[in-house]
């Protein structure tokens, strides 16, 4: 006799009657859950209630629980169950408990159900294996399996489905195929829905050969199986081989197999970038004529097609189409936004969505925190961080994480560490974002400190965090903490090539050179990436023929030169004015197919500009249709070093009315480009343009150069007047470029106030002690040129010594003042005094010893002029090349004025053209004048 059940326990899912002689139990799964519980409600009164009946009411109503997956619902059946006599020790209704408790994801439950069972059919061990695979516990559903073929539990071919989706999920090839055959020994593989499990695990294992025989072996027996397709496609897609899959698709459609909702968002998933897009919307034109136009889960797949294809018109046209749209809608068609970085549009977009009442969830904040921080826009990140607060989504760690790299992106360090503190858990992530903050914002102490903490909590490390460490101890200049870092690297064995390459980077940038070599050479097997860093170093720490030479090793490797490196390449020939080897890159640019547009294109117009050729670099620049600002600038560059100012401002001109936005470097250019021509009016206007017109604020750099324009042309009141009233405290640059223009027109009074300026800053670079020291030696004070040299003795400083270059037939020839190490040495010096007595008896050429700072007699000052590096480079530009052909020399110091006025007279006589380029422009000598006009 079965025990009544209180009607107080359903009712809450009772509302109207419903008419025993209109239902029977065979319509639960057909109705609502509501329903479903009207009728077990009123079933319960019928009083020719069997036990039969009673139990298939219960276990139709668990299914529909399951399906519905309705926990709440499921827990008060159970409940209910138990109380029932007659039917708690039901192996059916205990099994479709354990079924509807996996399907709902409470394992545990699931666990406890199928554990006091003291009778277990198939069904409820394929029942236990469904919940263990539903809930991801892939392990013990293998465990489980072992389990039954230990107990000698007879399999069916539904066992199947669930273990294989565990051995794929997992990647357990040989379990997998073990499983194989047991389908095959019992009988169970030529089921379709068997087999289909079985690609779906070969596929997952990525093992696509087996899966495709399976389909194929399908495709002989059933051609027109819908799921079998769709495992197939969806196992390409799953494995990157997305044209393939969408070859599977189309070869689908033309044999007239029916595609269904599976099919489409299988086909959509495979359309991964650009090049697909019309391939998407041939996808998109056939499922407008399915029945599955309106389905809101193919309609989101094509939103986010279209966003990986990069069609945002498309995706939008999709969702504004969409007569039911979810979250997931809104939040792919935002994400398609951001991943396409239309970072505005998202914004507007999520605003959008809040005003349609549409609640945004921690995936459409996450998108919206990402987006103000890769648009720079501070404000709105901070609104959408309120949002978070306001709905408790700021504990999530993922939105904590995405939040510190948003303030690290708006530069508000505070914010960034406040969040960073206050998150209550925090993963390798947070740490390697905080860090990277810190590092990127230039608080690099903070950052090393953090990283301290990271060791002594014992926090996992990986390459990414080391990459930010490293770039702090960069901006500390601190060769301790690389060397600390690059053993801690060592010893934890997380060298991997990325970090090794960066490792060689942070050695280059500062001036470790011998560190950085060891490390490249440490490299097995260096990727392009690696070859650039070491070329880069060299080039970066004044080791240019270095890095050509590097440059030519690696072509005799299989590996393939990148942009990047061959930028890097340019500006080493660039740096050693090698017009040779600058226009040997340039050929080899050209058959290796790469496009002279952008960095490239700016590189070679740099290169040509700085080895003498301004000519070639307008032949690039007037190539080059697609002008960015780098490339205008480069060229206003080109110009002001060969000191044509005025076509320099010319080109400013184009440049704003093709409506480009000039920033700092183009009007530093601009400003050099004034001084080194002479025209100061023109220079003071941009200055002025800088300000206001585009309200940039100067730097330092704007400053000194406008005060060297001034000083040049011997305005030297007006600009120690602007020194004065800066609005800034005048730099030692701004003090240099003063203390210069006084040296060349005799300003002693301002002179001796600019060098004390000079010295009370402390200056680190040597060439400005020098320069005081020379201006002292001018006016005959030895005593504090000696003074100078001991407080730069002092400061660990050396005069850079003077040094020329000369490229003769594809070798770069160097030559130091007074330098005899030349295998030609003797000739040299023979040379280069026959050409002098010839320019003293023709030319009228008298040396100028006023212009050597050194306290000795007129003749060593004479021997020490004729001893200066480009006139040795001179002489054997005139001793091994053709007459009458140009010769062109490189120093790496300021030109004296005696040589200066040397080449000028050498031009004439030799009728030569003579290009010399000294560290502050470049001088083309030629029938007895430069083009510098005396100004430089």
């Amino acid at each position: 006799m079965l025990t009544s059940i209180p009607h107080s326990s359903l009712a809450t899912f009772s509302h109207k009657p419903i008419s025993l002689k209109t239902h029977s139990p065979s319509t639960f799964k057909q109705g609502t859950l509501r329903h479903a519980f009207q009728y077990l409600t009123l079933f319960f009164t019928d009083p020719f209630l069997t036990h039969s009946h009673l139990q298939h009411a219960f276990s139709s109503v668990l299914d529909l629980c399951a399906t519905e997956k309705a926990l709440p619902q499921g827990q008060q059946l159970h409940a209910l169950l138990l109380k029932t006599h007659g039917l708690c020790g039901s192996v059916l209704l205990a099994t479709k408990l354990v079924h509807m408790y996996g399907k709902c994801g409470s394992f545990v439950d699931a666990v406890k159900v199928f554990d006091r069972m003291s009778e277990r059919t198939i069904f409820t061990w394929n029942a236990m294996m469904g919940a263990f695979v539903s809930s991801g516990k892939y392990p013990e559903a293998l465990e489980l399996y072992q389990e039954m073929r230990g107990l000698g539990v007879v399999l069916d071919a539904w066992t199947f489905p669930s273990v294989l989706k565990a051995c794929g999920a997992l990647g357990a090839t040989h379990l997998g195929a073990e499983i194989h055959g047991m389908t095959v020994k019992c009988g169970y593989a030529t089921f379709v829905f068997v087999c289909n499990a079985l690609i779906a695990m070969y596929a997952r294992c990525g093992d696509l050969d087996k899966a495709r025989v399976l389909f194929d072996g399908i495709m002989m027996e059933k051609e027109d199986d819908t799921v079998s397709w769709n495992s197939i496609i969806s196992a390409h897609v799953a494995e990157g081989k997305c044209l393939v899959a969408l070859a599977l698709f189309r070869r689908m459609q033309e044999v007239g197999v029916a595609s269904n909702t599976y099919t489409f968002v299988a086909a959509l998933q495979a359309c991964e970038d650009s090049s697909l897009v019309k391939l998407c919307m041939e996808i998109h034109a056939v499922i407008l004529k399915s029945n599955d136009f309106t389905d809101v889960y193919v309609a989101n797949a094509m939103i986010a097609a279209y966003a990986k294809c990069g069609w945002m018109e498309g995706a939008e046209r999709v969702f504004q189409s969409m007569l039911c749209k979810d979250r997931v809608s809104w939040n792919t068609l935002l994400s398609g936004l951001v991943q396409n970085e239309l970072y505005g549009n998202a914004l507007t977009f999520f605003w959008n969505m809040l005003n349609s009442g549409q609640k945004p969830d921690q995936v459409s904040v996450l998108n919206m925190i990402a987006a103000s921080g890769q648009s720079g826009k501070l404000l709105n990140g901070m609104e959408v961080h309120a949002y978070a607060i306001r709905n408790g989504m700021v504990s999530n760690m993922q939105i904590g994480n995405t939040l510190i790299d948003m303030y690290a992106k708006c530069c508000r360090v505070k914010y960034m560490g406040h969040v960073f503190e206050n998150m209550s858990e925090k993963d390798l992530i947070s740490w390697t974002t905080i860090i990277a903050g810190y590092a990127q914002n230039e608080c690099h102490l903070g950052a090393v400190n953090l990283f301290r903490r990271v060791q002594l909590e014992g926090t996992d490390v990986d390459p990414m965090m080391i990459g930010s460490v490293l770039l702090a101890c960069s901006g500390l200049k601190s060769k301790n903490f690389i060397r600390e870092i690059h053993g801690y690297v060592l010893k934890g064995g997380i060298a991997d090539k990325m970090l090794q390459n960066a490792v060689i980077n942070v050695y280059g940038e500062v001036g470790h050179i011998d560190y950085a070599k060891r490390v490249f050479e440490s490299i097995k097997s260096k990727d392009i990436v690696s070859w650039t860093s070491m070329i880069t170093c060299y080039v970066n720490n004044g080791l240019a023929t270095d890095a050509l030479k590097l440059f030519h090793y690696l072509q005799e490797t299989n590996i393939q030169s990148d942009s990047v490196a061959l930028i890097s390449v340019l500006s080493a020939a660039a740096s050693l004015s090698s017009l040779k080897k600058g226009k040997e890159i340039h050929g080899f640019l050209i058959r290796k197919g790469f496009y002279l547009e952008g960095p490239i294109a700016s590189s070679l117009v740099d290169m040509y500009a700085r080895c003498g050729t301004v000519e070639n670099s307008r032949k690039i620049f007037n190539f080059v249709k697609q002008r960015d600002l780098i490339l205008w600038t480069s060229m206003i560059n080109a110009n002001g070093m060969h000191g044509y100012g005025n076509e320099a401002i010319d080109l400013f001109k184009k440049m704003t009315d093709d409506n480009v936005i000039p920033d700092h470097i183009t009007f530093l250019a601009l400003l050099y480009a004034c001084s080194h021509s002479g025209l100061i009016i023109e220079g003071k206007r941009f200055f002025e343009i800088m300000k206001y017109e585009y309200q940039l604020e100067p730097w330092p750099e704007h400053y000194a150069c406008l005060v060297d324009l001034l000083g040049r042309s011997n305005a030297l009141e007006e600009a120690y007047h602007f020194v004065r009233n800066m609005p800034i405290e005048p730099s030692a640059e701004v003090w240099c470029a003063l203390l210069g223009a006084c040296r060349i027109h005799s300003n002693k009074e301002l002179g001796e106030l600019a060098a004390k300026k000079l010295l009370q800053l402390g200056t680190e670079k040597s060439g400005n002690y020098v320069l005081i020291s020379n201006v002292f030696a001018a006016d005959g004070r030895w005593n504090d040129v000696e003074e100078v040299r001991l407080k730069m003795k002092g400061n660990g400083l050396k005069k850079n010594p003077g040094c020329s270059w000369i490229e003769v037939e594809n070798k770069i020839h160097t030559f130091m003042a007074r330098d005899k190490s030349h295998p030609k040495s003797d000739y040299i010096y023979r040379e280069i005094a026959q050409f002098t007595k010839l320019l003293e008896e023709k030319g009228g050429y008298r040396a100028q010893t006023k212009f050597v700072y050194h306290n000795v007699s007129e003749e060593e000052k004479t021997e020490m002029l004729y001893g200066h590096s480009e006139r040795l480079a001179l002489g054997y530009g005139l001793l091994v090349t053709p007459k009458g052909t140009p010769i062109r020399i490189t120093k790496n110091l300021r030109i004296c004025d005696d040589c200066h006025t040397f080449f000028k007279v050498a031009s004439k006589i030799s009728q030569r053209v003579l290009v010399v380029r000294d560290a502050s422009r470049f001088h083309h000598f030629e029938r007895g004048f430069c083009s510098c006009g005396d100004f430089w």
